[in-house]
């Protein structure tokens, strides 16, 4: 069941929308939010919130990769794996990480601090090799200034 303050979010989303069908994203986004992650519950509340069946929302949220289906760390590291990363060594920066956090892609850390997933395009190919975490974007990596970029997300 949605939360009172999802239910507000989301109906306060709902007036910039001409159907509610279109709002199944950012009601997704909302619970996200609030929970972390996406639950099969949560999908069905959000169809019966905008109009949907679950089947069109988990649809709707498994094609777009920054919805997490399943529980994530508290911070989640999206490397990015698209040509231009690769070529400016995008392998490396994910054996780093796979190495410091003591997991593979698609885990989470022991902790629940991290969770690694790979992306195919962060649009920030000027600054290759890149990763996000939560929102927030860091180009340009390297051995020395990714631990210090790890550092500051407790």
């Amino acid at each position: 069941m949605l939360s009172d303050q999802e239910k507000q979010e989301i109906e306060a989303e709902l007036a910039h929308y001409e159907r509610p069908q279109a709002l199944c994203i950012e009601a997704l986004k909302i619970v996200q939010k609030h929970r972390g992650w996406v639950s099969d519950e949560a999908i069905r509340d959000v169809g019966e919130a905008v109009g949907l069946s679950p089947h069109e929302v988990d649809s709707v949220a498994t094609f777009y990769n920054l919805i997490y289906r399943r529980e994530v760390g508290r911070h989640v590291i999206h490397y990015c794996d698209s040509v231009s990363c690769w070529v400016m060594g995008c392998d490396k920066i994910r054996n780093q990480l796979c190495q410091e956090l003591k997991i593979q892609p698609g885990q989470t850390t022991e902790d629940q601090r991290f969770t690694l997933l790979p992306i195919p395009c962060l649009g920030a190919c000027d600054t290759a090799p890149a990763v996000m975490i939560d929102e927030d974007l860091h180009g340009n990596l390297n051995s020395e200034n990714l631990k210090d970029i790890l550092a500051r997300y407790d």
